[in-house]
């Protein structure tokens, strides 16, 4: 038997830290360097434990789905 979401420790605590994982994902997917990476928006719904981070930069804007607890991106979707 495996604890729930609710029992686990969740690996991405804090707002920085699904920044940088969105940052990442974005370096990775798109070749983008990370001064030119803004940050626009984020969010955290407490049901499903999920970060949505909304970014741009100059030629491209994405919304990233992170799952807290396993420390990984979702989604990637471009706006």
């Amino acid at each position: 038997m495996s604890p729930g979401i609710g029992l686990m420790k969740r690996r991405l605590e804090s707002e920085g830290d699904a920044i940088s994982l969105c940052k990442s994902g974005i370096i990775k997917e798109y070749g983008v360097r990370p001064d030119d990476i803004e940050i626009l928006e984020t969010k955290y719904h407490e049901e499903s434990g999920d970060w949505y981070v909304a970014a741009g930069w100059p030629g491209g804007r994405v919304v990233v789905r992170m799952d807290s607890v396993f420390a990984s991106i979702s989604d990637i979707s471009e706006v």
